[in-house]
């Protein structure tokens, strides 16, 4: 199967910045209680004429520009979100119209929660094997504070809106692999079209999942570095689903691995569900903190229960 190499990336973030101390004259809690916890001290919210969409465009937009390519050299679109705007048409459907993206290729949404991107990233690659065309766009989008119950300081501190695209295109050389799992169960709920089942607003069993991720971070990692014998010296930047800090922190002292090259963004965005490793590594893109040939682990966990690692070569412009 042919790989992948990322080339660009691109973010789409709303205006509005949501401090800890804005979220404390809502709801019982502090700057020091939340970051604490989490290492999170701001977000962003979507405010009025902002949306999942129009943060999906922006994203998309800023990675082609980047990325230096055409709509028409698009092979597929997948999108991974779990809070669209539409449960039909899909964010990549309504990217496809508005980007002038082909009529004759793939376009879908995934839903993998917060490993969606990983996801995303694996179906894609299956697409552009059966293409002729070179390029895919990639993209982890939510808004999250749609579905936060904003009077729980349990959930509603952890989440913020955001969203990032990637370009990947066809390699043969390219170092790739991925890691897919997943787990039924209801740690982590946010209701849908029968809420009579489940309640609306996010929620989750919070000791439960950081155990469940620590876990699943400590296996993603060794297992893509055993499977493709690679040494820490051999990996340059690792960039997980910035959840918590606390959760990366146990995980690298778990492994035994250098701090240095896990790289935190939590602390001003927030977790950003299936956005926020395409975020992060837009972010190491646009500090010039990443060059062609680095190699990424990518590691994703949330709910689902779903997981994954993916092994990528960046390949710059």
């Amino acid at each position: 199967m042919t790989n992948l190499k990322l080339i660009a990336c691109g973010m789409g973030l709303p205006k509005k910045v949501v401090t800890n101390e804005d979220m404390a004259k809502t709801v019982d809690t502090s700057d020091e209680w939340i970051y604490t916890r989490t290492g999170i001290r701001a977000r962003r919210f979507c405010d009025e004429g902002e949306s999942n969409f129009t943060m999906a465009l922006e994203a998309a937009k800023n990675a082609i520009a980047a990325a230096g390519i055409t709509p028409d050299e698009i092979g597929c679109v997948v999108c991974a979100t779990f809070t669209p705007d539409y449960l039909t048409p899909s964010l990549a459907c309504l990217l496809q119209l508005h980007l002038g993206l082909s009529e004759d290729i793939p376009a879908l949404d995934v839903n993998s929660a917060c490993t969606g991107f990983i996801y995303a990233t694996t179906v894609a690659r299956g697409f552009l094997d059966q293409s002729d065309r070179e390029y895919a766009l990639v993209l982890g989008v939510e808004q999250l504070s749609r579905v936060v119950d904003m009077t729980d300081r349990a959930t509603c501190v952890l989440f913020g809106d955001g969203g990032a695209a990637a370009i990947y295109k066809k390699s043969e050389s390219a170092a790739f692999d991925s890691f897919l799992g997943a787990k039924g169960s209801t740690e982590i709920t946010c209701g849908g079209i029968s809420r009579e089942i489940v309640p609306s607003p996010l929620w989750m069993n919070g000791k439960e999942v950081f155990r469940f991720a620590v876990g699943a971070m400590y296996r993603c990692i060794t297992d893509l570095m055993e499977r493709n014998q690679l040494t820490w010296e051999d990996v340059d930047h690792v960039v997980c689903h910035q959840a918590n800090a606390r959760i990366i922190d146990r995980c690298i002292h778990k492994l035994k691995a250098p701090e240095e090259k896990f790289y935190k963004n939590m602390d001003h965005l927030g977790n950003t569900s299936a956005a926020s490793i395409p975020l992060a590594i837009a972010e190491l893109e646009e500090a010039g903190r990443i060059k062609a040939g680095d190699k990424l682990l990518l590691i994703g966990f949330g709910g689902g229960l779903t997981w994954g690692g993916a092994l990528i070569t960046y390949g710059g412009k």
